[in-house]
């Protein structure tokens, strides 16, 4: 399996995971040309793309799906409420809903040696979703843009190999920085994003034996650092309630707007 981040932060949002056989993106918020210096980094290009599976509708996780679908036939899977919000802001009304490939919740969908199940999250979207993404006896999870986290969420996240878990903000620099109360009240709230503490504490609940590697992803550029979010994160899980160490796992903060680091595994 390779597991990594072709861009991630407020600005764009696309996951790249794939094995021997099949290739899959986790939302294509970037640009297209952005996606596809990406894909060519990893020695593939759109046309081995088997399926791209959208998290929900906000702008930098949808951005170039209208591009990418005018040249190529990738079905795009997605809740029945964000397929509703992406065809809403399709202005010109060319996206013909078959393009579009509905999933629900807890029930796994299948592409080439893949299974695919959908999350529930907790985000101001209209039917917004993480995904786990199983081959053979390994699991990756993709978690971000959730304002909270419960049982549901640490048992779906449960027993990865590989995670991409949002770290969005540091409390402190939210509170004090420039937003209108308006926005930070929303980043704040349950149903908008995780700040380092809380990715932290999370992460803490989801860390095993079998865990190879963990992307920090959707780091807000005026609310963060990516020093911040790592040392914040590596001392939530040495100070955590957990038989792990810092040092234990290999953290990596995802590149704002290029590829991250390649998990191979």
């Amino acid at each position: 399996m390779r597991f990594t981040s072709l861009a991630s932060g407020s600005s764009g949002n696309c996951t790249y995971i794939g094995s021997d056989n099949t290739h899959i993106l986790v939302d294509a918020g970037s640009s297209k040309k952005k996606i596809e210096e990406g894909l060519c980094a990893l020695d593939l290009s759109f046309d081995d793309i088997s399926a791209i599976f959208v998290t929900h509708e906000h702008t930098d996780h949808i951005s170039a799906i209208h591009t990418i679908l005018k040249k190529y036939d990738i079905p795009i899977y997605a809740t029945a409420g964000t397929i509703s919000g992406i065809r809403m802001s399709d202005k010109k009304n060319e996206m013909a809903e078959s393009e579009f490939i509905p999933v629900t919740v807890d029930q796994a969908v299948v592409v080439g040696d893949m299974i695919i199940d959908p999350m529930a999250i907790s985000h101001d979207a209209l039917e917004p979703c993480g995904y786990r993404i199983y081959c053979g006896d390994k699991k990756i999870g993709v978690a971000t843009d959730l304002g909270c986290y419960d049982e549901y969420t640490v048992n779906a996240l449960s027993a990865c190999d590989a995670l991409l878990l949002e770290a969005n903000h540091d409390v402190r620099m939210l509170q004090t920085g420039p937003y209108p109360y308006r926005l930070k009240t929303r980043i704040l709230g349950n149903k908008g994003h995780l700040s380092n503490d809380k990715s932290g504490e999370l992460l803490c609940r989801l860390l095993n034996d079998k865990m190879k590697g963990i992307f920090l992803g959707h780091l807000s550029k005026e609310n963060n650092m990516p020093e911040l979010a790592f040392e914040t994160v590596r001392v939530e899980i040495e100070m955590g309630n957990n038989p792990y160490h810092g040092d234990d796992f290999k953290i990596m903060v995802a590149e704002r707007s290029g590829l991250s680091p390649v998990l191979e595994f």
